[in-house]
């Protein structure tokens, strides 16, 4: 494997990536504002360069998959190939007619090469700037061909990163429950829909995934000792250890920003309470004390507050707290109906679901309790809503029809994409952080 001078290496696929970096100047543009329209961008077919192997069509499924990996953030305008007028080879800017690119409306363009020996994969992206007519940034991959949809993201969020300077949720997955008959498991799909993998197979019902904070442990419920206990999982290994089994519901719940403690929802004292553990030594305060049901905690960016639910008005609403329990006010008042609170990473919201119409929907509210969006709409029921680590996508499970689906749209509710579907019932849903 060859070596550059500056690399990073990327554990999960062994890869080495050198760096050519122009002098693009950093100006980011606010893809928040209601103003910002998509970046409008072209991508060649990758060049095969001198001695390389054919490979099931390396030049177009580069370009392809990059094209895909930019359409799914909902953040690109990308250019059909077939308006394209200058397909010359080569990526040096002295070679490109930015003119040519120009005159198709094409603002930001992406030209590649690959190096492929029937072993090993080299493969080369560079971004331009066609209205400045300047470099803005390169890569180079090294790896096998197996590597390919890796180097293909890796640049997706160099990308995001050069024109946004933030390199968006290209390495994140999403945790979910299948729940059949008689069954549930815990799986997980990345963002760009591959990497489908089962985490749990106890031939039981197994709930509510939690990823921690540094995506390497999935805390979750499961029966599978005949009791709804509270267990803790390492990704590396797989192995499951029992952190709560008190008699009644044990349910897992949110994980503390710092990854130190985790709310849960225990009914050992006869209804279901909140609590916050702390996980190394497994102490815990009790955070609510009502006659009602407190479910569902989630906390604040900041580790201050705390969002659940409770039907201590006489149906379930969402509700805040302070982390010590203190200060509770109710935040939803609009719809008889409104559970699985879910706040965004930047702090600002709070997405959940609300019966609307005689079908739940997500919608999104202040903190202070104002501004109540309606993100989703139309027959069946959107549930489980879960934020970006970015805090730019929602992620919920939607059924119609006999079948289960994920999708995820932007936080205004535009560029609505379909991730994946079952016949069995999808809930449960949980946005990994960053790996």
């Amino acid at each position: 494997m060859r070596v550059c001078k500056c690399f990073v290496c990327v554990v999960v696929i062994s890869l080495v990536l050198c760096g050519y970096h122009g002098a693009y100047g950093k100006v980011y543009i606010d893809i928040d504002s209601p103003t910002f329209n998509k970046f409008p961008i072209a991508i060649t077919d990758f060049e095969k360069l001198k001695g390389s192997e054919e490979k099931e069509n390396l030049s177009s499924w580069l370009s392809d998959a990059l094209t895909k990996s930019l359409e799914r953030t909902g953040l690109f305008d990308v250019v059909d190939k077939k308006a394209f007028l200058d397909n010359q080879g080569g990526s040096a800017v002295e070679n490109i007619r930015f003119a040519d690119w120009k005159v198709i409306g094409t603002e930001y363009l992406v030209k590649g090469n690959f190096l492929f020996d029937g072993k090993d994969l080299i493969t080369e992206f560079r971004l331009f700037d066609v209205i400045k007519r300047e470099f803005i940034l390169g890569k180079k991959y090294y790896g096998r061909i197996e590597d390919r949809r890796e180097m293909v993201l890796k640049f997706a969020g160099e990308i995001l990163l050069a024109l946004t300077g933030n390199e968006g949720v290209f390495n994140t997955k999403i945790a979910f429950v299948l729940k059949g008959n008689k069954t549930s498991d815990i799986y997980t799909i990345a963002f760009d829909g591959y990497d489908f993998a089962r985490i749990t197979n106890y031939n039981s019902i197994t709930l509510s995934p939690r990823w921690s904070p540094d995506g390497n442990d999935i805390s979750f419920t499961s029966y599978k000792d005949s009791n709804p206990d509270l267990y803790l999982m390492s990704l590396r290994d797989r192995k499951a250890k029992k952190i709560a089994g008190f008699r009644g519901l044990n349910l897992s719940g949110a994980w503390s920003p710092d990854g130190k403690r985790m709310l849960l929802t225990l009914s050992k004292d006869g209804n279901e309470e909140i609590y916050v553990m702390d996980i190394k030594s497994g102490q815990l305060s009790r955070l609510t004390n009502n006659f009602a049901i407190d479910v569902s905690p989630t906390w604040s960016p900041d580790g201050q507050k705390i969002t659940f639910v409770s039907d201590r008005s006489g149906s379930p609403q969402v509700y805040l707290m302070d982390a010590d329990g203190s200060n509770v006010r109710r935040l939803t008042y609009q719809g008889g109906y409104n559970t699985s609170p879910s706040w965004s990473p930047r702090g600002d919201r709070i997405a959940y679901e609300s019966m609307t119409d005689g079908f739940f929907q997500i919608f999104s509210i202040e903190e202070g309790g104002s501004n109540s969006i309606q993100l989703t709409s139309g027959t069946g029921n959107k549930e489980s809503p879960s934020w970006s680590p970015d805090g730019r996508y929602i992620v919920f499970s939607s059924k119609l029809g006999g079948r289960s689906k994920i999708y995820i749209m932007n936080i205004n509710g535009s560029n609505l994409r379909l991730l994946y579907e079952s016949v069995d019932n999808v809930i449960g849903l949980a946005w990994s952080p960053k790996f």
